[in-house]
């Protein structure tokens, strides 16, 4: 065993601290279970020069793995992320997708992107805040401007655990580099960086930074929010946004203009209501998706195109997320059964209908609470395999839980080759937080993680 550590420390710099699976996935932006992967490919290569190795238990092999093999391991095998796409796109790659998406279906806005540019002209620089609970359009609004504009920007996203400090000035640091040309700036922090752009920045140019979902960043107390800057050179401008939170939480304190659009304030109600319309009237008329789907719906029980489209509305609550669901399980006929008056009125009620009508409560501890309950622990993109190795299950039955049963509500995204899938939106993560039936204490999901528990360490062995 001596003999083994120190041949260890003498292949691998004994100065740098070694790194857990959490940092790892945060530092290198690839998924913990990208991580435990990786980790069995270190052990499969280097079991055989180490056979001392294999003399430990799981536990102590772990430790001797993750303590002395990860760190150089990834510096030598781990790829460059490119942060910014090719010449084509203006955007982060990472990015890319998430903006493609929100822009597909938009509509509206306009008096959110008006106030904006007022607060642009009225001021020398600042920063410019949308308020707005879950659903109503928030990040849309952010892909939309940075379409438009080209815009660097950054999305938080909790389910995907790209949510920390270091992650954002990561990409904004690479994209505002790549962008002005800014040169030895590779480890500059972020006040550093604006004040090089500002130096470069021409008459009547600006420097406009969007980043989404603030209330969903993950960082230690104290300090603002990323750390963004108290003050910002002139022609610099942040449009931020961000759920309501109560005025002793806020976390983003600087001496430069601030202004925030609430988009619950009443003044918008109006604004609001006719934005939900265009879009339900678009996705009638123009989704290829879904018009023709739902066009017979609404033929078949006679009702007057405008009278959908206002009832809709209102029972969307001014939610677009509520939409995002709701017509398309119209389309594909998951509501023939009802009529305009019973479809379910809000967001959460569209949940629970949906969690109902998926037979959650009448038949407890089936393979799709199981599935939803590993999404909902494990908190990283994971493939259908690993789920299926963890539940002890055909990947054939899982596959079929995850694309017919949960489909709409989960991301696919490619991960070093392989389809992984996340729980795609925060409004359904605190849905299921709140469901009874999701409860960690229950004896069949401490069971769950004691098989997550022997399925992580089965890998790494």
């Amino acid at each position: 065993m001596e003999q083994t550590e120190t041949l260890l420390a003498a292949l691998f710099s004994p100065e740098r601290a070694p790194l857990n699976k959490a940092q790892l996935s945060v530092k290198f932006s690839i998924s913990e279970a990208a991580v435990t992967q990786r980790l069995g490919e270190i052990y499969k290569r280097f079991s055989k020069s180490f056979p001392d190795l294999s003399d430990q238990q799981g536990a102590g092999k772990l430790k001797i793995l993750q303590t002395k093999l990860i760190q150089k391991y990834y510096q030598l095998s781990q790829p460059v992320v490119a942060t910014q796409a090719s010449n084509s796109s203006p955007y982060p790659e990472e990015f890319i997708s998430i903006i493609e998406e929100k822009i597909r279906r938009f509509c509206g806005r306009g008096f959110v992107f008006e106030t904006f540019q007022q607060f642009i002209t009225d001021n020398p620089h600042g920063y410019f805040t949308i308020v707005g609970d879950a659903g109503m359009g928030k990040s849309s609004i952010v892909a939309k401007y940075v379409s438009e504009h080209k815009s660097p920007c950054y999305f938080n996203i909790l389910v995907e655990r790209r949510n920390r400090p270091e992650l954002f000035l990561k990409s904004i640091r690479r994209q505002l580099i790549d962008r002005y040309q800014l040169q030895n700036s590779e480890d500059a922090d972020l006040p550093t960086l604006l004040a090089q752009v500002a130096g470069k920045l021409t008459a009547g140019d600006r420097l406009v930074i969007a980043i989404d979902a603030l209330d969903e960043v993950e960082q230690e107390p104290g300090g603002n929010l990323l750390h963004l800057p108290k003050n910002l050179p002139n022609n610099v401008y942040f449009l931020l946004t961000r759920r309501p939170y109560s005025s002793e939480k806020k976390q983003l304190l600087v001496d430069v203009p601030v202004k925030e659009l609430d988009l619950r304030d009443e003044k918008y109600v109006n604004f609001n209501h006719d934005d939900i319309k265009e879009y339900i009237r678009f996705v009638i008329n123009t989704d290829s998706d879904y018009k023709d789907g739902l066009k017979n719906w609404i033929q078949t029980r006679n009702i007057p195109h405008t009278t959908f489209v206002e009832q809709v509305a209102n029972k969307s609550e001014k939610n677009f997320m509520y939409l995002r669901y709701v017509l398309p399980a119209i389309a594909k006929g998951d509501y023939n059964d009802l009529s305009l008056t019973q479809l379910p009125d809000g967001l959460q009620e569209y949940y629970q209908s949906h969690w109902v009508r998926m037979g959650m409560e009448a038949k407890p501890g089936q393979l799709m609470e199981n599935v939803l309950y590993i999404l909902l622990e494990i908190g990283t993109p994971i493939p259908c395999e690993m789920i299926a190795g963890i539940t002890k299950v055909d990947e054939c039955d899982v596959g079929k839980v995850l694309e017919d049963k949960w489909v709409e509500y989960l991301k696919k995204q490619n991960v070093e080759g392989e389809i992984c899938y996340t729980i795609y939106h925060a409004s359904f993560l605190d849905f299921l937080k709140g469901k009874r039936e999701m409860d960690s204490k229950r004896k069949i999901f401490k069971e769950v993680n004691q098989q997550i528990a022997e399925y992580l360490e089965e890998g790494m062995l």
